[in-house]
């Protein structure tokens, strides 16, 4: 009974198994601005429910303020939030970071030609608590090697990476947002600019239906079928005399003018 116990009590468990891999929250998920990805999303998981005081709000402020972001144009491939963020807090207290994933048409395709089924993100946002640090990890990593054990993924990947001043976090969230939104709207007119293609379509296959109809029923009664001209609209003519007579007309008028302005210009002189 005791070798059974021990042997029960050392197999790993599901939480072992799971050991390093970061929580998700649901809820946190749900709190993400629209057009962000959860999955390129990572940061802290902490629920506030208590309502922000005064003090509490300007501590808040104070940290928005104090905070920096960092760009990064490229990211190497496999690379997930949560090994972005153990990797930049070795240099410093991390925020927040967001990873924006590759376009869907180019995922369709790596997808369809190669093994790998993951997502791939391209570029990427980085938060520091402080934005000195985040001026000096940019300045020091960018252009680097990331580095690490001998036979990592990543070892010989570098860094491009820049500092983005007086840029905000709720700043990134406002253009994720606004480009979700012309993307929508994209969307929404290409789906109505193919109805009404389809809809064209369709009524023209009909008439052409309705005409092929007709002209079987005139064939069988030996008669032909021809198609109407539409009658051309004639422009309005001038013969030479006309126009030669209204410009007379003008030439006299516009001397009689300048007649008049010139003795009410005399006049008031003299």
């Amino acid at each position: 009974m005791d070798n059974v116990a021990s042997g029960s009590s050392s197999r790993p468990t599901r939480e072992d198994d799971h050991e390093g891999e970061e929580p998700r929250n649901e809820e946190n998920d749900q709190q993400l601005p629209e057009g962000m990805d959860p999955e390129g999303f990572s940061g802290p998981t902490e629920k506030i429910v208590k309502p922000l005081t005064r003090e509490a709000l300007a501590a808040f402020q104070a940290a928005q303020n104090r905070a920096g972001v960092i760009y990064i144009s490229r990211i190497p491939p496999g690379m997930r939030p949560t090994k972005v963020r153990h990797l930049m807090s070795a240099y410093g207290e991390v925020g927040r970071v967001y990873l924006q994933q590759e376009d869907a048409k180019r995922a369709y395709l790596r997808r369809k030609y190669t093994a790998t089924k993951k997502a791939h993100f391209t570029e990427g946002w980085v938060e520091f608590k402080d934005k000195k640090v985040a001026r000096s990890v940019a300045e020091m990593l960018n252009a680097q090697p990331i580095g690490g054990k001998k036979g990592t993924r990543w070892r010989d990947d570098v860094w491009t990476m820049k500092y983005l001043p007086k840029f905000k976090w709720s700043m990134l969230t406002e253009q994720v947002a606004h480009e979700a939104a012309v993307h929508t709207a994209k969307l929404r007119v290409e789906l109505a600019q193919s109805r009404t293609e389809q809809r064209d379509y369709l009524k023209n296959v009909e008439l052409a239906r309705v005409l092929d109809k007709r002209a079987e029923r005139k064939k069988e009664k030996g008669e032909v079928m021809q198609a109407k001209e539409r009658p051309k609209r004639k422009r309005p003519t001038y013969d030479d005399d006309d126009t030669g007579e209204r410009k007379a007309k003008r030439a006299v008028e516009d001397s009689g003018a300048r007649e008049a302005q010139m003795n009410t210009v005399l006049s008031s002189i003299f």
